[in-house]
């Protein structure tokens, strides 16, 4: 089962990370100002982790697919790492979907 690890930044920023059970990071949260906000955007990724059409499938600048998963507004909420393929970044996307609905929340140690 994944769990989403929080921690707070040297620079201030409130963070969160979708950790699978296998311990890979399968999404990263883009930086908030309070953690009230980081706490509405891990409700943001457990309600639109099933979607489909709320992931944008993409390809960095030097040729890895990565993906990122928007909330109803468009904006983002979280990335992926860069993956090898394509398949590899669909097996990411179907790990959001499995992982984030049910994933409990913890501060990082």
């Amino acid at each position: 089962m994944g769990k989403f690890v929080t921690k707070t930044g040297k620079n201030g920023q409130y963070y969160f990370n979708l950790v699978a059970g296998n311990g890979q990071v399968i999404l990263s949260s883009e930086g908030y100002t309070t953690a009230a906000a980081r706490e509405n955007g891990i409700e943001s990724v457990k309600k639109n982790a099933g979607n489909d059409s709320m992931y944008e499938r993409l390809t960095s600048s030097n040729g890895k697919p990565y993906f990122a998963l928007k909330a109803a507004n468009g904006q983002v909420i979280g990335k992926s790492q860069m993956y090898e393929s394509e398949a590899g970044r669909d097996n990411g996307i179907a790990s959001v979907k499995t992982n984030a609905p049910g994933a409990s929340v913890e501060e990082e140690k």
